[in-house]
């Protein structure tokens, strides 16, 4: 190829410009520290070109009406109804062939849910536009594979991944990831309420506004999916009970230190994309985000809701699981004073705002409408069991026992 060509469609062009509207744009590959190549398109002055190539040169290059984000792999078209295509080819030609280190690598990252790794994977690449689950590896020891996964899926998607940093995440310039299939974040530390909100909203929106320095938001569609890693096992971001968003996975350190892997992984990469193409899906859509919720719940993910709770909700749960223990009861009323005295017994100090809080925001649990009478459980240290109940009146909560189990606390 010559050094003016560039690749439209898969096919040999003699300008490496393009005009979208009325401005002009050079496409070129700018060097990466890795020794592989970035697509860039670059804004160049009409009258630039006209002085480099001459007048006539500017015939020759392709026009376009505007930018469109269309993610496709398999029959890629750069020309959509006379919009060009931001979203990247990869080099890659699907083949015959192993993929023996592949395979180990999605075996260690995935484990016992290694059919549905294969199922995340393959569903990125033959349907990009499908939403999938927020995929969050983490691992307090070190030499675990997490970062080498996410340079091989940047190696399989190319252009299309992207790395960010938590400050890039957080900022509202977004245009250079907007577009991408993968927004990768090593590293991760997202403990801001608006982090986790955003990031939940992100992954089901179906538009996004894109933002560039300068330049005026644009509304496009959006299809990202994000894959972090983290070395806080407890809290690398807020999650809440009953999300259903997020796949957490634990990842042990690995047997091997090969330093060559990441190569082995990119010479196997046509290999496996073949075998993408002519497997069959191991599940089938049973949620939004493709999966059923339950099939990915991990002990990581339990470990992290848990460690998301303050030290109140925690001691409130406690001192319900103990009365109906005690009690022999699978459910238990009481207001709020009530509760408030059998938690001084236990040197908790809380307020009425902060309960309520827990009860009405967190659990979504709300008092009788009316004052009605109700069983009050009191410490009674010469009672069997250690609780006796007495008749009161008043708008109280019920809390069961089959609601705390749903809480993972």
């Amino acid at each position: 190829m010559e050094e003016n060509d560039v690749m439209i469609d898969g096919d040999q062009q003699s300008t490496p410009f393009i005009r979208v509207g009325t401005t002009y744009y050079k496409i070129a590959s700018q060097p990466q520290p890795d020794s592989s190549r970035s697509v860039k398109r670059l804004r160049w002055e009409k009258n630039t070109i006209s002085f480099d190539f001459g007048k006539e040169y500017l015939r020759q290059i392709p026009r376009y009406n505007g930018f469109c984000t269309v993610p496709m792999h398999i029959g890629y078209r750069r020309d959509i109804n006379g919009f060009y295509n931001i979203y990247e080819p990869i080099s890659h030609q699907p083949s015959m062939g192993p993929w023996r280190n592949i395979q180990m690598l999605v075996e260690h990252i995935f484990g016992e849910q290694y059919e549905y790794g294969l199922d995340y994977l393959q569903l990125l690449y033959l349907r990009p536009t499908q939403k999938l689950p927020i995929l969050l590896l983490v691992s307090e020891e070190r030499n675990t594979g997490k970062t080498t996964f996410l340079n091989f899926l940047k190696s399989v998607f190319e252009d299309n991944a992207t790395f960010n940093t938590n400050e890039d995440f957080r900022s509202k310039f977004n245009s250079d990831w907007a577009g991408k299939l993968l927004v990768m974040v090593d590293e991760a530390l997202l403990t801001r309420r608006e982090d986790s909100e955003r990031l939940k909203n992100l992954s089901t929106a179906k538009t996004y506004k894109a933002e560039a320095k300068g330049k005026d938001r644009d509304e496009i569609n959006f299809f990202a999916k994000f894959v972090m890693c983290s070395n806080n096992e407890r809290t690398p971001v807020l999650i809440d009970p009953g999300e259903t968003r997020y796949w957490v996975r634990k990842i042990e350190p690995l047997r091997n230190d090969d330093t060559e892997f990441l190569k082995h992984l990119r010479t196997e990469i046509p290999a496996f994309l073949g075998y993408l193409n002519r497997r069959t899906l191991y599940t089938r859509q049973l949620s939004r985000m493709w999966f059923k919720p339950e099939h990915l719940e991990t002990p990581a993910l339990r470990r992290i809701i848990r460690s998301n709770r303050n030290r109140l909700e925690l001691e409130l749960v406690e001192q319900l699981r103990d009365i109906m223990l005690s009690t022999e009861n699978d459910s238990v009323s009481f207001c709020l004073n009530d509760i408030l005295t059998l938690l001084t017994y236990s040197n908790v100090k809380a307020e009425r705002s902060q309960i309520r809080t827990i009860l009405q925001e967190y659990w979504k649990i709300y008092p009788v409408n009316n004052a009605l009478t109700y069983q009050r459980w009191e410490l009674n240290v010469m009672h069997p069991g250690g609780y006796s109940s007495t008749s009161h009146t008043g708008r109280f909560y019920t809390v069961t026992k089959s609601f705390l189990d749903t809480l993972g606390l």
